[in-house]
């Protein structure tokens, strides 16, 4: 009760706003409606949702490394809640959320950025859409200063936006990561596969060159014998230590490395 009236407040604070979801596989990956209505709530001006970063075991913790989501396993999460938010905010009522949209991601934390459409948003030209998620900083103290000597002045999340680089973007081939900076993989690791079918199989090996279909016979006989091992579909496991042990046969040749 509290977690929702602190939720309702938000949506008159007039400035940023932001609801942080961090999705533990097998935990509460599947909750999704109820995720939207709190939102709601709040109509919140971004919401985060991070895959949980598994730190090593511990006494404090019954997480194990298959309770952190893939990339795109948070992207279907996330495009879940957005079907969730579309429908409350059709439905209308004093508690409809805005118009929420994919607005920037980041592979490399596993994380996605919806946005609201109506505070972040302007229109080129060509009618297609512009994304402007950062913060123009300088700009941003001005006002502040303004606010300061001025109590009577007010100004809002449109003042202070900055148009998004492209690199940021939903989509981009960059997928969140600053061209500016250099990646490092440890001991010069490389996915061993880089693109994937529907169903996890696949399509493009270390080199981003596509997979023979030779090849992909029988890597998706592979999976196949692993389905009829293990069944299709994501199974959780309860442990006797407490923990949930997550297989997914769609997961099998994810994570897998060449050293170059």
């Amino acid at each position: 009760e509290r977690l929702q009236q602190s939720l309702v407040l938000l949506k008159d604070r007039g400035q940023r706003t932001v609801a942080r979801l961090t999705v533990v596989k097998g935990w509460n990956s599947d909750e999704v409606s109820g995720y939207a209505k709190l939102i709601a709530l709040g109509k919140v001006s971004l919401v985060e949702v991070k895959g949980v970063t598994f730190c090593g075991k511990s006494d404090a913790s019954n997480l194990n490394m298959s309770n952190t989501p893939w990339h795109h396993e948070v992207i279907n999460l996330v495009k879940e809640l957005k079907v969730e938010l579309d429908k409350l905010r059709e439905a209308g009522g004093p508690d409809a959320p805005p118009e929420y949209d994919f607005a920037c991601e980041h592979k490399h934390s596993v994380s996605v950025l919806l946005a609201r459409v109506d505070q972040f948003t302007d229109t080129a030209a060509d009618g297609s859409r512009i994304w402007k998620t950062w913060i123009n900083y300088p700009k941003f103290q001005k006002l502040v200063a303004k606010h300061a000597a001025d109590p009577t002045f007010t100004f809002s999340v449109k003042d202070y936006a900055e148009v998004t680089p492209s690199w940021a973007l939903f989509g981009a081939a960059e997928e969140g990561f600053d061209p500016v900076e250099t990646r490092h993989r440890r001991q010069n690791r490389h996915p061993k596969y880089t693109k994937f079918d529907e169903q996890g199989v696949p399509t493009h090996d270390d080199n981003n060159n596509q997979i023979s279909e030779k090849e992909r016979t029988r890597l998706r006989s592979m999976m196949d014998k692993r389905i009829a091992e293990i069944g299709a579909g994501t199974t959780v496991t309860a442990m006797k230590s407490g923990e949930m042990l997550i297989t997914d046969a769609s997961l099998m040749f994810r994570g897998k490395t060449v050293v170059k």
